[in-house]
């Protein structure tokens, strides 16, 4: 029997080098980050939970001390020893810090 004559099947290498750099070129998606990331309620939770006294400076340069009892999508209640308790609105916010401890 005589052994038949096979032809090997195989890409050449100018097409395996054609293909490995078109998938050196295809960039993959970049992940979106996510819309909300939940720092700022992670942020109120820990300072309610510890009931750290804070500083809330308004836009208009008055400033409020207190303790964060409660947070919504809107407003923080301000528990305060010198003056009543306070609903602030978010928006009327500058900013706010822990206040030092004496």
């Amino acid at each position: 029997m005589e052994a038949a004559n096979r032809k090997l099947i195989r890409p050449s290498f100018n097409e395996l080098k054609e293909k490995m750099d078109a998938k050196r070129n295809v960039n993959p998606k970049k992940i979106v980050p996510p819309e909300q990331t939940n720092a700022e309620n992670f942020y109120y939770v820990k300072q309610m939970q510890s009931k750290t006294p804070m500083v809330v400076v308004l836009r208009d340069g008055e400033t409020l001390h207190g303790v964060i009892e409660w947070y919504d999508k809107t407003c923080l209640k301000l528990n305060r020893d010198e003056g009543p308790n306070l609903l602030v609105y978010k928006p009327c916010i500058k900013y706010m810090y822990k206040a030092s401890e004496k």
